[in-house]
Parts: structure tokens; C-alpha cells; sequence
């Protein structure tokens, strides 16, 4: 490549990044995974359209599943512990049990209703069984879900990637010949390696940025971040689940204390997105859409089947031995969003050389497009129509400023919304947990500094600061006080989540 090639590459490189990160805002408008907008930059400069040629699908797994893995390190940065401690049970439940039916689920219909050959019956129902990291938290950055919900949305998505590729390869196999106890201790070796690795890169790397003083701020944000890249090469290395030793090591080192919180946050949130841009772009150039049309009727009938038979299924067997409440399991039957992983894993068989595995990639491009359009802006009605999301929820605001972060403090917001017995009860009244304080206060398009005696009323929209040990309690004064006004706890209201 010449300079000027070089020049050239690198201008329209930034244009595409610039268009993608443009479709973004208009993605989360809509309340769309962006997703689907870096597929159609792919598709308009693919040879369809601005005519660049790309069918590399070694290349494209590659750049692929390097891109899953700074995703589920950045999901992993941007977990709380706290959100999930209480679901780990069922999230791994789902991650496994869910996949596996899931998977069995769809390629049995599969395989009767279009008559596909049972290995890519087998694969394609493994490539759709889990849920996507990417897809899921953008969706939940826009729908203020419960934080137990939340969190097992959040883990399940974390987690069920690693079974997922496992299976995937596994029936990638030419000749392909299973036996049930490989396959149970594949399985178990992969997962449990990976796992050790991801927490034991964690915890050391915990431990090591406690004891020493790195020269400059912006290099804990590279050091966390590329920890999470380690754990995800060494199991790999291993033969182990690099997906789910990212994702662990992620979530340690993200609800380990560590300095500079917001900032490492900030650049994790920042590589997810390029990695997201990048791969889903990538996709888009691999996929002709001439070879699309003859895929349409097979994509929608495997999506149905997988939208109202498999999953909700796999959610029955999976969470029968957890008290999730009814409402709970509809949702999470309705929000099993797919998006880069299916694709991604979709280009392995091909790579394998699998029989008629284009064929596959095809399928999965076009239920991801059509279903993500389908459940992504359904989502917030969806969990209105089941009362999962409460009105007196709080909201995290990102803010990247020092001086919170060196306090360990998090600035949350809510609003009074109607029927809440916070209307009319003074800041004094409200007593939330020292150091926890309402600093602002926005009414009716106007903000001020309240007072101690400045009275709520319905509309307003608090602005509150807290620490990370007390933010629970500040969440369920809020609530208590919320549900049964000022004198809460004589009623023995104490705003617990449920």
C-alpha cells in the first residue's frame, strides 16, 4: 500500500466511523440496538453499493470475535456487582441450561418445518441460542428496568456466549459425530477454565493496581482494560472460554475499588463502541444482499420459532426452580436480543467448511434485521404493559469529574411522577441517608438549589448525590417514602425493590 493508499483508507475509514457514530444517535431515538444502522453502513459500502468487495470470512471471524471480546470486557467494566450478585444462580442457569434448549429447541422445528439437514439444523439453532451482549446493554441504558430484572438480562448476556460458541464448534465438525459425554465434558472444562482464568486475571490485577502508583491517570483506564484483553487471549490460549474469562475479569476488576472509576468506564464504553462499529460494518461488507431475497421465508419462520416457541421455553425450564414472578418470564422471553454474535459465530462453520454454511450466515443476517426491529422499540411497552418498570425508579448519570470519583459518590436522578406520595413532603422530611443529598432540583423547565424546607411536587426531577454504600439505602428511603409518604416506616414500609 502506498502513502497516498494509505491516506485514502484512512479518510474513508473516518467517514464510515463518523456515519456509524451519526446512526447511533439516531438508533437510540428510535430505541433500536445501533446495530442495525452499522449493518447498513456495511451494506451501502459493500459491492451492492459503493461497490467495495469483501468476502473474507477467515478475516471476518477473526476481526469478529476479537471485537466480542472487547465487547464483553467493556460489558464486564460496566457491570455492578451488585446487580447481579442476586441472579448469578439463574443467569448461569439460563446462560446454559437455556442455551442447550434453546438450540435443541430450534433445530428440531427447524429441521421438520424447511426440511434443513440436521447439522445446520443443529447449527443454526446454536448460532441463534444466545442472547447478544452488545444488543442488551445498549437496550438497557434506554429502559429503566428493575435493577434485579436488569441484572439478569445483563449476566444472561454475559455469560450464555461461551456455551454458545462451544456448541457451534462442536457441530462445525466434518464428518459431524457426537458423542453426549465429550460433549458434557467439553463443556464443563471449557466453562470452568475460563472462568478460573477470567477471575484469577481479576483478582491479580485487583491486588497489583492497590500496590503500585502508575505515572499518569489515563493509564489505569489501559492497565483495567488490558487485563480483560489478557484474560480473554490466555483462555483462549487454553482451549478454555475467552468469552466468559473477559467478562469475569471485567466484572472484578470493575467492583474492585479501583481508582479512577468513571474514567476507565468511560474508555471501556468508548473501545465497545469501536469494537462494535467495526465488526458490525465488517459484517455488513461479508453479506451480498442479492443472496438475501432467497433466505427471507426460512429467516422469519426460524425467528418465529425462535421468538415464541424456543426461547420462552428455554426460560420455563431454565428459571422452574427460581421464584421469578410470571411478569418476569414474559419479559425475559420477549427480550432475548440477538445481534454481532449470531453473525459473528455464523461465519465459523463457514470457515470449517461446513456444506451449504453461506446458507446459514444468509438466515441469521436477516432474522437478526428483522427481529431486532421487531423487539428492540417493543421493549419499554412491553415491560409498561407487565408493571415492570416502577415510577419511582432512580437513574445512574455518566459523568466523568474527578472529585466524584475520588469520593466513591454516583449521581443518580429521578422524577415524582403521578400518585407519588412524594408530592408535597419537604427535603427535611425526606431523610435520606447521610452523606446522600438532593443538590438540584428541575421544575417545569427551570433548575434550583433546594433548601431544606423546599417542598416536592409532582413533575420534578431530583438530582441526587450519593456514595456507592449508600446508594442502596438512598434508593429504598426514595421508594418508602414514595409508596407511603413521610411517615413510611410507622407503616412498615421500608421500599424494598419487590
Amino acid at each position: 500500500m502506498s502513502l497516498h493508499q494509505l491516506y485514502v483508507a484512512l479518510f474513508l475509514g473516518g467517514l464510515v466511523l463518523l456515519a456509524s457514530i451519526a446512526a447511533t444517535r439516531l438508533a437510540t431515538g428510535a430505541g433500536l440496538p445501533s446495530l442495525l444502522l452499522f449493518l447498513g453502513v456495511g451494506l451501502i459500502v459493500g459491492e451492492d453499493g459503493l461497490g467495495l468487495h469483501f468476502d473474507n470470512a477467515q478475516l471476518a471471524q477473526d476481526l469478529g470475535t476479537a471485537a466480542l471480546g472487547v465487547i464483553l470486557v467493556e460489558g464486564g467494566l460496566t457491570t455492578r456487582f451488585g446487580d447481579i450478585r442476586r441472579v448469578l444462580a439463574p443467569a448461569s442457569v439460563l446462560a446454559t441450561v437455556g442455551v442447550g434448549v434453546s438450540t435443541l429447541v430450534t433445530a428440531g422445528a427447524v429441521h421438520w418445518l424447511l426440511g434443513m439437514d440436521w447439522q445446520l439444523a443443529l447449527l443454526l439453532g446454536a448460532i441463534v441460542s444466545s442472547t447478544d451482549a452488545a444488543a442488551v446493554f445498549s437496550v438497557l441504558r434506554v429502559v429503566p428496568l428493575p435493577r434485579r430484572l436488569g441484572g439478569l438480562l445483563e449476566a444472561e448476556s454475559g455469560f450464555n456466549d461461551a456455551p454458545a460458541v462451544i456448541l457451534v464448534l462442536l457441530f462445525s465438525a466434518t464428518p459431524l459425530v457426537l458423542d453426549a459425554g465429550e460433549v458434557a465434558i467439553t463443556l464443563v472444562y471449557e466453562l470452568a477454565i475460563g472462568a478460573l482464568i477470567g477471575l484469577g486475571c481479576g483478582f491479580l490485577g485487583a491486588l497489583t493496581l492497590r500496590r503500585i502508583a502508575l505515572p499518569a491517570a489515563g493509564l489505569y483506564p489501559l492497565v483495567t482494560f488490558g487485563l480483560g484483553m489478557v484474560a480473554f487471549a490466555a483462555a483462549g490460549s487454553a482451549n478454555a472460554s475467552g468469552f466468559l474469562a473477559a467478562y469475569l475479569a471485567g466484572v472484578v476488576l470493575a467492583n474492585s475499588g479501583l481508582p479512577h472509576r468513571s474514567a476507565t468506564r468511560s474508555f471501556a464504553e468508548g473501545s465497545g463502541w469501536l469494537a462494535q462499529i467495526g465488526v458490525f460494518v465488517i459484517l455488513g461488507l461479508l453479506v451480498s444482499p442479492a443472496d438475501l431475497l432467497d433466505e427471507v421465508v426460512p429467516a422469519v419462520v426460524t425467528g418465529l420459532i425462535l421468538l415464541l416457541l424456543a426461547r420462552p421455553i428455554s426460560v420455563l425450564v431454565s428459571l422452574i426452580g427460581f421464584r421469578v414472578p410470571w411478569r418476569e418470564q414474559v419479559f425475559l422471553s420477549w427480550a432475548g436480543l440477538r445481534g454481532a454474535v449470531p453473525i459473528v459465530l455464523a461465519t465459523y462453520p463457514i470457515v470449517a467448511g461446513v456444506p451449504d454454511s453461506w446458507r446459514l450466515l444468509n438466515i441469521v443476517f436477516i432474522l437478526v434485521v428483522l427481529y431486532t426491529v421487531v423487539q428492540g422499540p417493543s421493549l419499554r411497552l412491553v415491560a409498561e404493559r407487565l408493571d415492570l418498570i416502577p415510577r419511582d425508579t432512580t437513574r445512574e448519570i455518566q459523568v466523568d469529574a474527578a472529585p466524584l470519583d475520588v469520593l466513591g459518590a454516583e449521581l443518580l436522578t429521578m422524577t415524582v411522577s403521578p400518585g407519588s406520595r412524594l408530592h408535597n413532603v419537604t427535603v427535611l422530611e425526606l431523610r435520606l441517608p447521610d452523606p446522600s443529598v438532593i443538590t438540584l432540583i428541575i421544575r417545569a423547565g427551570q433548575s434550583f438549589v433546594p433548601e431544606r424546607m423546599t417542598r416536592l411536587q409532582i413533575g420534578d426531577e431530583l438530582m441526587i448525590v450519593t456514595t456507592t454504600a449508600t446508594r442502596e439505602l438512598a434508593e429504598r428511603r426514595l421508594r418508602a417514602v414514595s409508596r407511603r409518604g413521610k411517615l413510611a416506616y410507622w407503616f412498615d414500609e421500608y421500599g424494598d425493590p419487590g
